[in-house]
């Protein structure tokens, strides 16, 4: 393990992939409960609500405690609105944004969960709504609206950019409301007034952090007797939605490198090694293998690889390069996930679940069966006036006896799933009908998932299929900024923990090259 200037203020711990940074920082903690610290003067911050859950749950798991002796192990974000006095009915809801999108002539300034609870990677293209992640990314990063504005090239003119932002902030302040960003901003402002004083202060998944969010770093440093910043600065693929990985490398003070991963193969780290030192701007690491050996193999498309066993992780730079496989998928009969969602949605495993049962003589919810009814044509399968089962409660119990005596089902139990429900589109037929022949358990969980490399950042997999090809944007962009491009390969390449599988376009001039 290589450490260097340990008696310093201002710790790094550098995890390479699979490393284990987490477990490194809880390692600490249980040190500092050992030396006698209170577990109410350690902070432990994370990046995301979801990390710092679970970063919570392992410490009380692993130190016998109660949440409540661990008042600050939070986000960032949390941690400013229950320091900032910022009242729960002061924070901006979806409701106040959609009322100020009326009031503005029916701007549509819907906001999804993320944006609104400080857990958004702004990603203007796909997360929430774009001009409000524009408005924040700006704040986050520190910079000019109109330098954001221009850097993002948005569709829509700057005249209406700077009128949402202006009616914006004159809407908080009307009302004495506050975002997300708000609360970084005021606890910059006045930290110094209200922070608690602590012995140690952890900040996990440190290269992500904005210039706003560094601030917020720098207070608690202020008011900390040390404070441990872990990341990886190799990872750093969020630079395009604020994050400022060259503050954390230049962070001054002594740091740990983590010498041991625990996920990546021998024949896989070569590779990644070779990826890494296409970087120019990073610091020097290295780090060991798994001994398994593993596997790395050159395809040209995934109709070539066996997905029966182990768990997948299929990636790409751009979502859209994915199609291909989720098709392939279905037409060979695997479940699989993509973007959170099952390849088969609940609803309709339910109905093809709840007809079988019903067939083999069990009862089901009414829930279960109106979800049967809904694909079921009316006058051919299910009486009109009951194709919404209005007689028949969520919880309430059912055979399909009843339902054939007592409301309107004209399918008998000679039918299977797919002669009962006759509504369904082919496409589902067809792909259930291969799940079956396969033996796949629709609510089972899935075990192959597809994702963007960018999405994909923290998992792993026994397997790992990753797309080499590369989007017009992502050619343009890495003109000027190729150690992101390197940078989101290197991601890619290190979710393996058995076997690498590289898919390369007939085109090399259009794909990374590994």
């Amino acid at each position: 393990m290589l450490i260097r200037n340990m008696d310093t203020k201002i710790f790094r711990i550098y995890g390479p992939p699979g490393t284990g940074k987490t477990t490194a920082l809880l390692n600490k903690v249980d040190e500092a409960l050992e030396a006698g610290v209170n577990p109410a003067h350690i902070g432990y911050f994370a990046f995301t609500r979801q990390a710092a859950n679970e970063a919570v749950e392992r410490a009380c798991t692993r130190f016998k405690l109660d949440k409540s002796q661990l008042p600050w192990f939070r986000t960032l974000h949390s941690f400013a609105l229950k320091l900032s006095g910022i009242r729960q009915e002061q924070v901006m809801q979806a409701e106040h944004y959609k009322e100020l999108g009326h009031a503005l002539g029916g701007i549509d300034l819907r906001v999804d969960a993320n944006q609104i609870n400080g857990d958004e990677l702004f990603d203007l293209n796909k997360n929430g709504n774009p001009l409000i992640s524009l408005i924040n990314l700006a704040r986050l990063r520190k910079v000019d609206l109109r330098q954001q504005y221009d850097e993002t090239q948005m569709a829509m003119s700057w005249s209406y950019v700077k009128y949402v932002a202006d009616a914006l902030q004159e809407y908080k302040n009307r009302f004495n409301l506050y975002d997300f960003t708000d609360m970084l901003e005021v606890f910059v402002r006045d930290g110094a007034g209200f922070c608690p004083r602590l012995a140690i202060t952890f900040i996990d998944e440190a290269q992500d952090l904005s210039p706003l969010q560094w601030d917020v770093a720098h207070v608690l440093e202020q008011h900390s007797d040390r404070i441990y910043c872990a990341g990886d600065d190799d990872q750093a693929i969020y630079r395009w939605a604020g994050a400022d990985v060259e503050h954390f490398i230049g962070l001054n003070g002594g740091y740990e490198v983590l010498e041991q991963s625990y996920r990546v193969p021998a024949t896989v780290h070569p590779l990644a090694e070779r990826i890494a030192q296409r970087i120019n701007r990073r610091v020097p690491k290295t780090y060991l293998p798994r001994k398994d050996a593993g596997r790395v193999q050159r395809i040209v498309d995934t109709g070539q690889i066996d997905f029966s066993k182990g768990s997948w992780l299929v990636l790409a730079q751009a979502g859209y390069f994915l199609d291909s496989t989720a098709e392939d998928l279905k037409s060979r009969g695997y479940l699989f996930s993509r973007k959170g969602y099952r390849s088969i949605s609940e609803r309709l495993s339910e109905a093809v679940n709840g007809w079988e049962q019903m067939r083999k003589g069990k009862r089901i919810t009414g829930k279960a069966a109106r979800t049967v009814y809904s694909y079921m044509s009316v006058g051919d399968r299910v009486r009109r006036g009951f194709k919404k089962l209005p007689a028949v409660d969520d919880d309430e119990t059912v055979s399909l006896e009843e339902l054939q005596q007592n409301h309107g089902l004209l399918a008998t139990i000679d039918m299977i799933w797919h002669e009962a429900m006759d509504k369904l589109p082919d496409s589902d037929r067809a792909y259930i009908t291969a799940l079956l022949r396969r033996g796949e358990k629709f609510n089972a969980i899935p075990r192959i998932n597809l994702s963007t490399i960018h999405g994909s950042k923290g998992g792993e997999a026994d397997n790992v299929v990753l797309y080499t090809d590369l989007s017009p944007a992502a050619v343009s962009a890495a003109e000027h900024a190729p150690d992101d491009l390197h940078r989101v390969f290197y991601v890619g390449v290190t979710r393996t923990k058995q076997n690498l599988y590289l898919v390369e376009p007939e085109d090399t001039n259009k794909s990374y090259w590994i």
